[in-house]
């Protein structure tokens, strides 16, 4: 026990100064980060007036945890296909920045006389601004609907992805401590490889392994499913060479495709904001005052540096992408800050032992005053735009407004080679990703097990048979698919027969890489002539592609890849949260797809939608109705539309502005004399000339006839009954009724 307790003293310390900070930077309207920095130096030995963390390492490998788990919540939030949704303004925008400020930072730390790999760290940690940073200011400054604010957020997305792809590369130049470029491109072709693979394999069985166990997961079940994903990711990355962050932020972005992202993302939070909070103290206690205040010129450059270069940057790859130049100089005067990855790229500099110790409370320091600076940053913005655009000359405002107006917001239409390009790229490199990686794990792996269990040359025909057998669906996919009888294929091939000899030499190219792999497979399990495996490969090769076993493998493999990829969005238009991708295609006819809520008081509600007629009546179409988890597509004439429904119509923008309208004034109007429908308690005794003695509730007639209800009956002795329709009434009850003023009053005399 005795062991444990400077770690439990050191977490009692630092969550106790992480708890105070917090609670006072809150009520001070700053942010938590900078809370949890100024605990980690209250909690350091540079701060003498408070006890000390005592298990300085036990704290560093409890960093380490919290950034896995800020990587793995970062991937649950952002997954890749957000990339490419992102937009062209906000792609042209981020890799402006990123690479910008690398080069900027590289130079000035060079300029220090810095060594390289300090000041190459220097570049990366300068070239990300803070997510949560920006964020808050813009919900503080009220500024998060405004349109550049959505170019922020995008730009921030694709920071925080290619962020990850930056520590990989910075940790392979670390590690190899060179800058050869052809190291560096080995280095990013083996990332592609194993992200892609790691990837599609994930996508795959993830969602199939949580749908199957769906029934046996409580919250305490998913947490630790999810959380032992997520660290079992952590190891593969590591021993395959990259960082455990970047394994964490791989697995959150396969679990982000799945429909229990949302209860994994609010499973993980209070886990993740605890060893999150962990880390930023761990930041904090880095921070060595002696050492800022003998390195305050590089802190006071690099702060001018970030605050200058992240905007002019940030202005520069807006312009290029064709936005206006206010919408420019907001999203840059945003974007002058560091933050959460700078600190985790520094992290990473320290653990490779690859920068010196004064980088680390530098970027810090330099940090903490952009962050501070921020909300008067993009308050600036507007004044700093009047400023530019008075003093800019006027040729380069018409050449700024032509070129925004010319940018096209509505891409053009890809031509039909560049569509068939794009998905014959994107679908041998996917399936022939995962076709080298199963010859590897089989030639690496199986044949050496298998080997052992069978020796001899039937051994290596098992192994032959087993791989080529995996491979098959796989090499379809590589020789044929998107050929002959897909559209694309046949539109070429119809439009122009000078695209015959083209699209015959891609094919042969294709089934050239199947055989290829073949080859491989033969090659490494038989020793056979050259001259053999070239004649004996294409004859299996086309065994394999072209057997009726492999297309319905592959069919099944694709369909439930899609399936699982599109799951939360299938989900999410099902529940109407998210409208069908039919909606985009709508607008090139002039059509829209739009949801409406019915309102409670509709007077129309229940009735069929043959008896509303909306089609007649304002040229629009019910294409589905949506009711709490039900969803009914193309509704018969004889469904009902009822209160709190949303529907989806399709129409013109003139039929669904006058539906809209229609819809709106729908209402029951408020009653002038609605005093009248008051309800009122009265009480009616049952006496001998009383036309209600003797006959029971059902024949009184006291609710058809009269409208009111009784409440109860009460009996001489004084005890309150509950009504019973059959029994007869008798001398001496007392009903009471509830009822409007005027039903009573017609009730009550008689």
């Amino acid at each position: 026990m005795d062991s444990l307790a400077p770690l439990i003293a050191d977490l009692a310390l630092i969550l106790i100064c992480a708890g105070v900070m917090s609670i006072i930077f809150k009520k001070l309207k700053q942010p938590l980060v900078l809370g949890y920095i100024v605990a980690g130096f209250i909690a350091s030995p540079h701060f003498a007036l408070t006890p000390s963390v005592i298990d300085t390492a036990s704290i560093h490998v409890w960093s380490e945890i919290g950034v896995i788990f800020l990587l793995f919540a970062l991937g649950l939030e952002f997954s890749f296909k957000k990339i490419m949704k992102a937009g062209g303004p906000a792609i042209i925008t981020t890799l402006t920045i990123i690479s910008g400020m690398i080069i900027l930072g590289f130079l000035v730390g060079l300029a220090f006389g810095w060594s390289k790999m300090d000041a190459l760290f220097l570049g990366g940690m300068i070239c990300m601004s803070s997510t949560a940073i920006i964020y808050k200011a813009f919900e503080d400054l009220g500024l998060s609907k405004m349109k550049f604010a959505g170019l922020v957020m995008s730009v921030l997305i694709l920071e925080d992805i290619l962020a990850v792809v930056l520590m990989v590369i910075l940790s392979t130049v670390a590690v190899s401590s060179n800058f050869q470029g052809g190291e560096l491109v080995m280095s990013i072709g083996k990332l592609a490889f194993f992200l892609v693979l790691w990837l599609v394999v994930g996508i795959y069985l993830i969602p199939l392994i949580l749908r199957k166990t769906r029934t046996l997961m409580n919250d305490e079940t998913l947490l630790v499913a999810a959380l032992g994903l997520c660290f079992m990711m952590v190891v593969i990355a590591a021993k395959t060479g990259f960082s455990a962050a970047f394994g964490a932020f791989i697995m959150g972005s396969i679990l982000a495709e799945t429909l229990e992202a949302e209860h994994i993302e609010r499973l993980v939070k209070p886990v993740k904001d605890l060893f999150g909070a962990i880390f930023f103290v761990s930041v904090g206690m880095m921070v060595d005052p002696a050492m800022i205040a003998q390195y305050w010129l590089p802190i006071l450059i690099i702060t001018l540096t970030v605050i200058i270069g992240q905007p002019f940057f940030a202005m520069l790859g807006v312009l290029l992408s064709g936005q206006p130049l206010k919408t420019a100089v907001q999203s840059g005067f945003s974007l002058s800050q560091i933050g959460e990855f700078s600190f985790i790229i520094a992290t990473l500099g320290v653990s490779l032992g690859v920068t010196s110790n004064f980088l680390y409370p530098i970027v810090v320091a330099v940090s903490v005053v952009t962050i501070f600076l921020t909300p008067y940053m993009i308050r600036l913005a507007e004044p700093a735009y009047g400023f530019i655009y008075k003093v800019l000359p006027q040729k380069a405002k018409d050449f700024l407004d032509d070129y925004s107006q010319g940018a096209d917001p509505a891409a053009a239409k890809d031509s039909a080679w560049k569509v068939y390009l794009q998905e014959i790229f994107r679908m041998v490199l996917i399936n022939g990703i995962v076709a080298v990686a199963i010859c590897i794990i089989g030639i690496n792996f199986l044949y050496p097990l298998i080997a052992k269990l069978i020796p001899g040359i039937w051994g290596n025909v098992v192994t032959a048979v087993v791989l080529l057998a995996a491979l098959s669906p796989f090499l379809r996919a590589i020789a044929v698919k998107k050929s002959r009888g897909s559209q694309v294929f046949d539109t070429l091939w119809a439009s122009d027969r000078a695209n015959h000899a083209p699209l015959i030499a891609i094919t042969i190219l294709r089934y050239a890489l199947a055989v290829g792999l073949t080859v491989y497979i033969l090659a490494k399990l038989f020793h056979v002539s050259a001259i053999i495996l070239l004649l004996l490969a294409p004859v299996i090769g086309f065994v394999l592609v072209f057997n009726k076993w492999t297309k319905r493998s592959y069919k099944r493999l694709e369909q439930t890849f899609q399936t699982n990829l599109r799951s939360r969005e299938m989900r999410a238009e099902y529940l109407g949260q998210k409208k069908p991708e039919y909606a985009s295609s709508l607008l090139d006819k002039d059509l829209h797809l739009a949801d409406f809520d019915i309102p409670a008081d509709v007077e129309w509600a229940g009735e069929e939608l043959r008896s509303l007629n909306f089609g007649q009546q304002y040229g629009v179409h019910v294409v589905s109705i949506l009711r709490g988890n039900k969803r009914i597509n193309i509704p018969k004439a004889t469904d009902r539309i009822f209160p709190q429904d949303r529907i989806q119509v399709i129409g013109t923008d003139a039929g669904l502005e006058s539906f809209g309208a229609a819809l709106k004034g729908s209402g029951a109007s408020l009653p002038e004399d609605f005093t009248a429908e008051e309800m009122v308690l009265r009480r009616l005794p049952v006496g001998a000339s009383s036309p209600f003695l003797g006959k029971a509730l059902k024949d009184s007639g006291i609710r058809n006839h009269y409208h009111c209800l009784v409440a109860g009956i009460e009996k001489p002795d004084g005890t309150l009954h509950v009504p019973d329709a059959h029994l007869p009434l008798e001398e001496g009850d007392v009903i009471w009724l509830v009822g409007e003023h005027k039903d009573l009053d017609v009730l009550l005399p008689v």
